[in-house]
């Protein structure tokens, strides 16, 4: 079988079945799930609390979950129908303002109202909920992702929720005795799964329940504010549940087959899962992914605003370096800062390199594969991020002009014009560089030997030809440094003599461009040219003379 041959569907779907990496391993769930219990479709779910801006955590289930459906299309030769629901749990109170948002006095006025109804702080949209599903599906339609988008207010309002809500009444007494054990004594003395939404005020009323009826299918509470004894119920948005028994009910209106949650979810995953089947559901195959972490190791959330927003990672770089941070190790706790993300682009480069180079096998454990749901674009990219950000860091280029002089000289025909992708990674950079590089940019001074190796350097540069092949520039920074203290004697050259340590490599970003790594040096210069570098390297010693 050749690399061709991937696209043979019954030797794409031996290979899939074959395969080990997460997404198809998820697949394999639900088709053992539909030989237990057959169906002409797959319903995959991911759900979303837009009580604060969407952040990238909510991202990062929808684009996993694809890749799950794509995976599954393949094992089953795409011959079952599939949907993918995002779901907005929207008709939930606004419990706290969030620290991220403008006009938050204004919000504090309406705690407890469905953020449907919650006005809009950014004054943009009829309200906080609209406002924020208009943000995450402006998001997922970026990525070009295939879903459909479902609104909680709008199915509790429109009786879509109606069969599902009756049956959680029908079998009150088995969801208190799931959820009740769960609960600290004070919270279970007052639990009802059913939240009346208030006649009066709209407000949503986490209240007990004094009475339900199920053959009446209504609940009876007191109201807060003026102790008057209510029976509403529990269909057409005159009740919503609380998030388990909603979560489960929700699985069983739905038909739900498919949906993961993060690893703080694991309990609630579990009490809803007992819940959907207390109500004659089956829970839905998935799994407990690791939890985002900001630059201090703390959960990023959406009432913080910690942690990267989409909109950051995108300024800063492509939407498939963002696709493979989250294709990457699901079930590893993972640093979601801006340091994370000139490797990522560099690395999703790599891979798309690397699957031209590989056979049908190796090709469907490439993350490529999986971001681009089994067709990877031809790879348009003639210079890594990483140089890209030195020609930046070295140049203090604040244009796009400097920097495409730079890339010319390095590349010769490379314009924008043939490589729009390229053109796009060089805002990328200059915005990373004005950002994050220029502010903390910090030139060690060097040592006595130091100082001496450079100076060599400078001497040795200047001798060379201006186009100079980076190879040969390589070969000659590599030579200079072949002294002490960068010798390292455990490495041999292929003359025999002593290997060169990565100090000296990581002593000439440090002291010349204040960064800590970068590029294969020789490249850096031939890119930056040779007079540039001279210039560069007297700078640095005038500095620390």
């Amino acid at each position: 079988m050749t690399a061709a041959t991937i696209e043979n569907p019954s030797d794409l779907r031996a290979l899939a079945e074959a395969s080990h990496v997460w997404p198809f391993e998820e697949a394999r769930k639900i088709v053992a799930r539909l030989k237990k219990r057959g169906k002409d479709e797959v319903i995959f779910e991911t759900g979303y609390g837009p009580s604060g801006l969407p952040h990238i955590g909510t991202f990062g289930e929808v684009a996993r979950t694809t890749m799950v459906r794509h995976a599954f299309r393949v094992l089953t030769g795409d011959k079952i129908k599939t949907r993918l629901i995002a779901f907005s749990d929207d008709l939930d109170g606004l419990r706290k303002v969030p620290d991220n948002v403008p006009n938050k006095e204004m919000l504090a006025k309406h705690l407890n109202q469905p953020l449907t109804k919650v006005p809009d702080p950014f004054g943009t949209y009829a309200s906080f909920g609209e406002h924020n599903n208009a943000r995450l599906r402006v998001f997922l339609d970026q990525f070009k992702f295939d879903y459909e988008f479902m609104s909680s207010t709008a199915c509790y309002t429109s009786g879509r929720f109606d069969i599902a809500l009756l049956k959680v009444l029908e079998h009150f007494e088995a969801v208190m005795s799931i959820m009740l054990p769960s609960l600290r004594e004070e919270r279970a003395q007052s639990y009802s799964p059913f939240l009346p939404i208030s006649p009066r005020t709209g407000a949503v009323l986490q209240v007990p329940v004094l009475a339900h009826d199920a053959k009446a299918g209504t609940i009876t509470y007191e109201d807060p504010d003026t102790s008057e004894r209510m029976t509403t119920p529990v269909t057409g948005g005159r009740c919503k549940l609380q998030w388990k028994p909603d979560w489960a009910m929700r699985w069983v209106a739905l038909g739900v087959d498919y949906e993961m949650a993060g690893k703080d979810l694991i309990d609630s995953v579990k009490l809803s899962g007992d819940i959907c089947r207390a109500l004659g559901g089956t829970p839905p195959e998935g799994f407990n992914y690791e939890l985002f972490l900001d630059e201090n190791g703390q959960k990023i959330s959406k009432s913080k605003g910690n942690g990267l927003t989409i909109e950051e990672w995108l300024r800063y770089a492509s939407p498939e370096s963002l696709s493979l941070f989250m294709y990457r190790e699901p079930k590893a706790a993972k640093r979601l800062y801006f340091d994370v993300i000139p490797r990522h682009v560099d690395e999703y480069q790599q891979f798309l390199e690397a699957y031209e180079r590989q056979g049908p096998k190796e090709r469907l454990a490439n993350p490529v594969w999986h971001i681009h749901s089994g067709h990877p674009p031809k790879v348009d990219n003639p210079i890594t991020f990483a140089m890209l950000l030195s020609l930046v860091t070295a140049s203090n280029a604040q244009n796009a002009e400097t920097l495409w002089g730079f890339i010319g000289r390095y590349r010769p025909g490379v314009t924008r014009e043939t490589h729009p992708h390229l053109a796009a990674f060089v805002g990328y950079a200059i915005h990373y560089f004005r950002d994050f590089v220029l502010p903390a940019k910090k030139f060690r001074e060097p040592g006595a030997a130091e100082r001496g190796a450079l100076t060599d350097l400078r001497d040795a540069l200047s001798q060379l030809p201006a186009d100079a092949s980076a190879q040969t520039i390589q070969d000659l920074v590599y030579e200079i440094g072949r002294r002490e203290p960068f010798l390292d004697h455990k490495k041999k050259a292929k003359d025999g003599k002593p290997g060169v340590s990565l100090d000296w490599f990581n002593m000439l970003y440090q002291v010349l461009l204040g960064q800590e790594k970068g590029p294969r040096f020789g490249s850096f210069v031939a890119a930056y040219g040779i007079a540039n570098t001279v210039d560069m390297i007297d700078g640095a010693l005038a500095r620390s003379a």
